[in-house]
């Protein structure tokens, strides 16, 4: 159920930054459902391995350095979606990191909203 109530979080969260964003493109619900799977699998085994190799860069800027990696995930689940068929396009790289930071805040606050307990 955890699974489930995450991967809804994460595809609502998606389709925020799509429609507030202008530089990120998607072709519908089914185009969002395909990228919140494959968005949920690139930030479960790509990005571990990434922070691992960029843990100095992630001390050295107290943190944010994590929100480049936060957009690089996004651009990678763009590129790996595109070449697998599935419409969803992200313009630029500044589009990525607005997208990213968007997507955390929304993925953040629905998850407080909907977690057991209410809290």
């Amino acid at each position: 159920m955890a699974l489930l109530l995450a991967f809804v979080v994460n595809a609502l969260a998606l389709a925020a930054a799509a429609w507030l964003l202008p530089g990120i493109h998607t072709g519908g619900l089914g185009s969002i459902a395909a990228t919140a799977v494959l968005f949920g699998l690139v930030n479960m085994l790509i990005r571990p391995f990434v922070k691992l190799l960029s843990c100095g860069f992630i001390v050295l800027t107290l943190g944010l350095f994590t929100l480049v990696i936060n957009a690089a995930m996004l651009l990678l689940t763009a590129w790996i979606g595109r070449h697998l068929g599935i419409d969803f396009r992200v313009d630029s790289f500044l589009t990525a990191f607005l997208g990213a930071l968007l997507i955390s805040i929304v993925s953040m606050v629905l998850s407080l909203a909907v977690r057991p307990g209410g809290r």
